[in-house]
C-alpha cells in the first residue's frame, strides 16, 4: 500500500494531537465559576499525504453538579476516546477521574486514574499495571489541564505551567503566548492569540496553537512539526457554545 508507513505515523500523531485539539472553553471571565456546555468538531491532515482525521469534544454538566469532559477521534479503523469528570472548587479546575482508551493503532492501550483528594492520592492503571501517586496542589489530568489553559488565557496570562498526571507519572507542561493573529478555519476567520508549547532547547518538535479571542478562547487551529520534519495540522470545523453556533467572519471568495 503506498505511503503505508507515513500514513501509520500520521494516524498516531493525529490521534495524539486531536486530543490537544479538544481544548475546551467555559465562562466568559475567569472569576465566574460557571462553565458553559459545548460541542466542537475538528479536522486534521498531514502535508503530502491525502488522509484526514476527525474529532468531537464535548463538555456536559452532570446531575450532581460535576462536569463530564469527553473526547473521541477516529481515522481508518482506529479509535481513541478520553473521558474526565471534574468539578470547579473556588474557581479551580479539580479532576476527579480520567479514562483513556485507544484501539486499532497496532496495540490497544488503556489508562484510568482516580483522584482521591481526601487521602491525597491518585490511583490508577496504565498499560496493565496499577500505580499510586501523591497528589499536589493544582494537579491535573490530560484533559483538565486544557480547560485550565483556556481559563488562564481568558484571564490574560501569557506564561502557563501545569503539573499533569500523564500515564503513571507526573509531567510538566509549559506554554507561552507569542502574539495575535488572524486565523482562517472551516468555520470562518477569527481574531486569535497564538500560543506555543515550550520544550527543551534541543527538541526539534514544534507545537503552535491559536485560540479565538471573541469566542472564549476556543482552540481554532494547531500546527505540529515532528522531529522527522512531518507537518500535522488541526482545524476547527464547527462548534456550539451554550447551544449557540460558533461562527467566524466569512472568508472572501
Amino acid at each position: 500500500m503506498p505511503h503505508s508507513t507515513s500514513q501509520h505515523r500520521f494516524l498516531q500523531q493525529t490521534m495524539r494531537w486531536l486530543v490537544v485539539a479538544g481544548l475546551s472553553f467555559g465562562s466568559a471571565t475567569l472569576s465566574a465559576a460557571e462553565l458553559a456546555p459545548f460541542t466542537a468538531s475538528y479536522a486534521a491532515d498531514m502535508k503530502k499525504i491525502p488522509v484526514n482525521g476527525e474529532a468531537i469534544h464535548t463538555l456536559e454538566q452532570n446531575a450532581d453538579g460535576t462536569w463530564n469532559l469527553s473526547f473521541s477521534a477516529g481515522m481508518f479503523v482506529a479509535r481513541l476516546s478520553e473521558n474526565s469528570t471534574l468539578r470547579l472548587e473556588e474557581d479551580r479546575v479539580v479532576p476527579l477521574s480520567y479514562h483513556y482508551e485507544r484501539k486499532g493503532l497496532g496495540r490497544s492501550r488503556e489508562t484510568s486514574q482516580v483522584f482521591d483528594w481526601e487521602n491525597q492520592l491518585v490511583k490508577g492503571e496504565h498499560k496493565g499495571e496499577t500505580f499510586t501517586l501523591a497528589t499536589e496542589p493544582g494537579l491535573l489530568d490530560k484533559t483538565t489541564y486544557q480547560l485550565a489553559l483556556q481559563r488562564d488565557l481568558m484571564a490574560g496570562r501569557t506564561e502557563m505551567i501545569y503539573r499533569v498526571v500523564d500515564g503513571d507519572e507526573i509531567d510538566e507542561y509549559e506554554f507561552r503566548v507569542v502574539g495575535d493573529d488572524r486565523v482562517t478555519t472551516r468555520a470562518g476567520q477569527f481574531d486569535a492569540v497564538e500560543v506555543e508549547r515550550i520544550r527543551d532547547a534541543d527538541s526539534k518538535r514544534q507545537t503552535t496553537l491559536w485560540f479565538a479571542k471573541d469566542w472564549n478562547y476556543l482552540l481554532v487551529r494547531l500546527s505540529q512539526v515532528e522531529t522527522d520534519g512531518q507537518h500535522y495540522r488541526i482545524m476547527l470545523k464547527e462548534a456550539t457554545l451554550d447551544g449557540k453556533p460558533v461562527v467566524g467572519t466569512p472568508v472572501a471568495e
